[in-house]
């Protein structure tokens, strides 16, 4: 009977796991940082101030959206 040893080619330890977590996490919060600060803005602004720059009330999520994924 033969037996075949095959190790992993990628084998991350249990700190690397962690530092990546943690890095997604900070990442994570900075786009959500991103998203609430341009929502925020752009809610306070009244209906005639968005038509001015050409937005939509139902329109601010997604420009908030867009705006995050670019961190």
């Amino acid at each position: 009977m033969a037996y075949v040893h095959a190790p992993r080619a990628l084998e991350l330890n249990i700190a690397d796991r962690l530092l990546s977590t943690i890095e997604g996490f900070k990442a994570f919060r900075a786009r959500r940082a991103a998203y609430n600060r341009v929502y925020d803005e752009l809610a306070l602004l009244t209906e005639r101030e968005l038509a001015d720059i050409g937005i939509a009330r139902s329109q601010i999520a997604e420009i908030a959206r867009q705006e995050a994924a670019k961190i």
